[in-house]
């Protein structure tokens, strides 16, 4: 299955969280297991787009992100039977995309670095001036980042999961999680300023021929 766009916008964001929508999932889940052809789409369709965008901001790779959220689904639909509700839905299902993308990645890594990584974004003659140009500071952040600390910051700050949570997607303790994202937010607190120092002297810069261009005379 492939969805229309990973960045679809002014679409409604679909949730996870929650007693209701836990029940519906276990639900969809018993009849995958049965063998439930549209409760499987109706599944995919409202894990997609969540699972894309964590994915995606993990690796720019799209090939690599629409491979892991198939490879995902392949196995939601394989073993549903296995799933006896002794957690979430959504931990349940965050764990195998979570296997599959740590897999992924590193597979990649070992076929070129680079495939790791985030593309490095140019830098702009300008301070960021919007949220998704500071996202994208975070991102390039982020890519410097071991990938266990990578996927456990998303986990926490973009899918709101809670440590509990994040160990049991995991598969480890609490503590590990918790030493982690410590370990995550050093690193991000250090290379955020360093990211933003050439952006901001290119800004200066441009700042200062500017003004010596406007005393020119024609």
């Amino acid at each position: 299955m492939k969805a229309n766009s990973y960045s679809d916008r002014g679409m409604a964001e679909p949730t996870y969280r929650g007693a209701a929508n836990a029940a519906r999932e276990t639900d969809l889940i018993a009849r995958i297991a049965e063998g439930d052809r549209k409760a499987f789409e109706e599944l995919y369709h409202l894990y997609h787009r969540r699972l894309a965008r964590f994915l995606t901001r993990l690796t720019r790779r799209y090939d690599i992100a629409e491979e892991v959220v198939n490879d995902t689904f392949w196995v939601v639909w394989r073993k549903a039977r296995s799933f006896r509700g002794d957690s979430q839905p959504s931990t349940w299902i965050l764990g195998i995309a979570y296997r599959k993308a740590r897999n992924a990645f590193r597979s990649s890594a070992r076929l070129a670095e680079k495939n790791l990584q985030l593309e490095q974004l140019p830098h702009t003659d300008e301070e960021p001036a919007s949220t998704e140009e500071l996202r994208d500071w975070l991102g390039r952040a982020l890519a410097e980042l071991p990938v266990e600390q990578r996927l456990a910051v998303e986990l926490c700050y973009e899918l709101g999961h809670s440590c509990e949570e994040i160990a049991a997607i995991m598969d480890c303790p609490v503590n590990t999680v918790k030493t982690r994202l410590f370990h995550a937010r050093g690193k991000l607190q250090r290379l955020l300023p360093q990211l933003a120092t050439p952006i901001a002297a290119a800004a200066d810069g441009n700042a200062r021929g500017s003004v010596s261009t406007s005393g020119r005379q024609p």
